[in-house]
């Protein structure tokens, strides 16, 4: 797993490294600012409720300060609280509006926040939970913030996950899976959402060669609340709660071992628009390779288009 020590540091005072992080405040999010903010970014954290995020910020700046304690080459950055919901486009709308008019640049853009296996839900924008906030909110966000990437060759970073590979073959975004048992089904909506965020990196990274764009699988992180409605049902929860924890201690990830992969995409000088744009990497930082179905570029343009005209049918356009 690579080293966080190994990736540059930047003094705010000389060099203004901006970043800005979806679901910053848990999870391998809140690893993720905490060594964004130890080498030196102004991290945007958006998050829903404010009182979470601000709580988490303190956590990071204390534990950021007993972590440089005499360390000559950190100089810590800033964090700045920024409201978005997912689940509402307009919110997303109004995020991006806030840094466009804030900021002349955006090195980092890291679309980390997720939801998973959750029961069948439509948002008020018509979407299916886990495709708005897993895939099209982020794809939205990224478009509006496309100026600031570009103006300073900054990079995407897409959290996905290895199970995108449920998606055995290519399926329109279109189709809900709203069917019954929702464990099984909530999988396949999970899957979907995954792919596509792997293949709007494919897509982004052909369309504007100047940015460097990559996906991510951080590892099987189960310490994380993403399990927690499975956790909390009655009677099977328990059995659910056993497995997790089984499969967490043979094959898991702790949050911070999570968000190496995403820190390496995001900071590392060895990677490059011109060999790695468009990548995908796993637990540690390590080069993979995605499904066929997510690597296949006719099924990305073809999300892509359906991605386009829906926005556009809910006066999104992009």
């Amino acid at each position: 797993m690579i080293d966080p020590d190994t990736l540059p540091y930047y003094n705010p005072a000389v060099e203004r490294k901006i970043a800005l992080i979806t679901g910053g405040n848990s999870g391998i999010g809140w690893y993720t600012v905490l060594h964004l903010y130890l080498h030196g970014f102004c991290v945007y954290v958006c998050g829903r409720n404010s009182a979470r995020v601000n709580k988490a910020m303190k956590g990071i700046i204390a534990e950021a300060r007993r972590r440089s304690a005499d360390d000559p080459k950190v100089f810590m950055g800033s964090l700045i609280y920024l409201h978005i919901d997912l689940a509402d486009l307009r919110s997303v709308e109004k995020a991006a509006q806030t840094v466009l008019k804030r900021e002349m640049k955006l090195d980092v853009l890291i679309n980390n926040a997720a939801v998973m296996a959750t029961p069948y839900q439509v948002t008020k924008d018509g979407f299916e939970i886990q495709l708005q906030a897993n895939y099209i909110a982020h794809f939205l966000l990224s478009m509006r913030l496309l100026p600031l990437l570009q103006s300073c060759h900054g990079r995407l970073i897409m959290l996905s996950s290895v199970g995108h590979n449920l998606e055995f073959i290519y399926w329109a975004l279109s189709q809900d899976w709203n069917y019954r048992p929702n464990c099984i089904f909530t999988w396949l909506r999970y899957a979907m959402a995954k792919t596509a965020s792997i293949q709007f990196v494919k897509m982004m990274a052909i369309k504007y060669p100047d940015l460097l764009c990559l996906s991510v699988h951080p590892g099987l992180v189960m310490n994380t609340n993403l399990f927690s409605y499975w956790t909390r049902l009655p009677i099977v929860g328990i059995f659910f709660w056993m497995l997790f924890q089984i499969v967490g201690f043979f094959f898991g990830v702790s949050n911070e071992e999570g968000c190496l992969a995403t820190l390496k995409c995001a900071l590392s000088p060895q990677l490059s628009r011109d060999k790695d744009n468009g990548k995908y990497f796993v637990t540690g930082g390590r080069e993979a390779k995605p499904s066929y179905i997510a690597n296949n570029l006719d099924d990305a343009a073809s999300t892509w288009i359906w991605t386009v005209h829906q926005l556009r049918d809910r006066g999104h356009n992009v």
